[in-house]
């Protein structure tokens, strides 16, 4: 236990898969969470099979008392936990009438309750080890209102806002809380995405370009705190612009990125 450890959730595949990979290539104890147990089982594999340490289980991020358990198999009696990574997430995209019902609900519960709980259940063991941290998953869509996207960005709006509140709120119990923002990764959540823009942008980053800027971020903020992280150099301009543009320019710009 003397190993610095880091609990991931959506750790089977996409940016929860590389993200635990390159932590522990770099020594940490990684703790690999999701729903899917076979994807969990070949990236234990390939963690152990280099030399790794890494700990998985089946976890429904919307059940918080499978966070609760989850948290105590793998902080154990130490109670220690580093870095927690709310990375798990999911996407519907498309007219925002013309998505189910039940398919905004589950962006909702996972995106949004699947944080909060996790954060909430998770702040005991954080607020007792000394300089712990907290990832949360953003979106560059976060900026703005995505239309074609409309719910998702909408969870994402919730993460910026949660985010930015805990940052606050911990930071007198050593926990720093910190988002990174990317724009749209080549995961199996864009698989078929066609948007007016993913046509604009196009999907560039790759899972391990965002696990990168997730490791960096972790490794500390300078003397000035930082919570946003952009990760690449179209999210940052768009960051960048969005915090100094008056309001009818950032809407004018994102009218012609997203060609509505």
């Amino acid at each position: 236990m003397s190993k610095p450890n880091v609990f991931v959730t959506g750790a089977a595949a996409g940016i929860g898969r590389a993200t635990a990979l390159l932590f522990a290539r770099n020594g940490y104890r990684v703790g690999a969470y999701d729903v899917d147990g076979v994807g969990l089982e070949a990236l234990a594999g390939e963690i152990e099979a280099a030399g790794g340490v890494v700990a998985t289980g089946v976890l429904d991020v919307t059940d918080s008392a499978a966070w609760a358990a989850r948290l105590s198999e793998f902080t154990g009696e130490s109670g220690r936990l580093d870095i927690l990574v709310n990375n798990a997430g999911v996407l519907s995209s498309g007219r925002f009438e013309e998505i189910s019902q039940a398919a905004h609900e589950r962006m909702v519960n996972i995106n949004v309750l699947g944080t909060l709980t996790g954060s909430h259940t998770a702040f005991p063991y954080l607020r007792d080890t000394p300089g712990a941290q907290v990832v949360n998953l953003c979106s560059a869509s976060a900026i703005y209102g995505q239309p074609e996207l409309a719910t998702y960005s909408a969870t994402k709006f919730a993460i910026r806002g949660l985010t930015e509140a805990l940052e606050l709120e911990w930071k007198p119990y050593d926990i720093r809380v910190l988002a990174l923002w990317p724009l749209f990764v080549q995961t199996a959540m864009v698989v078929g995405m066609d948007t007016g823009s993913t046509r604009s942008l196009g999907i560039t980053l790759t899972a391990d370009d965002v696990a990168r800027e997730l490791w960096d971020a972790t490794r500390g903020s300078g003397r000035l705190p930082k919570v946003h992280y952009p990760v690449g150099s179209r999210a940052g301009a768009l960051l960048a612009m969005s915090r100094f543009s008056p309001a009818w320019l950032s809407r004018w710009v994102n009218k012609r990125v997203t060609s509505t």
